[in-house]
């Protein structure tokens, strides 16, 4: 049985899920300095978001051939996309971020556009040319424990911005930190000394 008070003295908590968080400069450093992360689970045991700005040197031929799924010609252009660095987290194992949301065995649904899958599968099918219409295949993730995020939003660490499918899948990587900004009215030459968030 719950303490009714208690349960009612307790403030709303902040649902960062389906956000974006844009790394405030000189507040966040390490792996993440100059990131926007789509957040995709936040709950009362943390957070779990992808870096999504960040590509890296291996294709996604690349990854598919290393586990060894074999590429059908039907992949075509797709196998020379890149897959991203997504955080300092597990970074041995991939995650694919896409849309529409499919039905495969380990995936998280951001409302009903938008799903974060580590199972096998989707990359099987995405191998043999189908697939998500859209996709953003990472290794590693960000994670953050119970109030991390809460602690790390109130220092000024970060800026959130409702994400968008453009942001995620078709701005160039180069310019999603720009783009992110911009749905805020902001100007990266603003941002020295910001604190606080949107």
């Amino acid at each position: 049985m719950t303490n009714s008070s208690t349960t009612a003295s307790l403030a709303p908590r902040v649902d960062f899920t389906n956000q974006l968080l844009v790394a405030m400069p000189g507040m966040v450093g390490g792996s993440l300095a100059d990131t926007v992360i789509y957040i995709c689970e936040h709950n009362e045991q943390g957070a779990l978001g992808i870096v999504i700005n960040r590509p890296t040197d291996l294709t996604l031929g690349d990854l598919l051939q290393r586990i060894d799924l074999e590429l059908s010609l039907e992949i075509g252009v797709r196998q020379s996309a890149p897959v991203f660095f997504g955080g300092p987290v597990q970074t041995d194992r991939g995650f694919v971020l896409h849309t529409p949301i499919g039905d495969y065995s380990s995936s998280i649904c951001m409302g009903t556009q938008v799903a974060l899958t580590t199972s096998r599968d989707v990359l099987q099918e995405v191998a043999a040319g189908s697939g998500p219409d859209q996709l953003l295949v990472t290794l590693g993730y960000a994670g953050w424990s119970a109030g991390q995020i809460e602690e790390e939003m109130a220092g000024g660490a970060w800026l959130n911005v409702d994400s968008n499918l453009d942001i995620l899948f078709s701005t160039p990587a180069t310019e999603r930190y720009q783009a992110a900004l911009k749905q805020l009215g902001i100007d990266p030459i603003m941002l020295t000394g910001v604190a606080g968030h949107a």
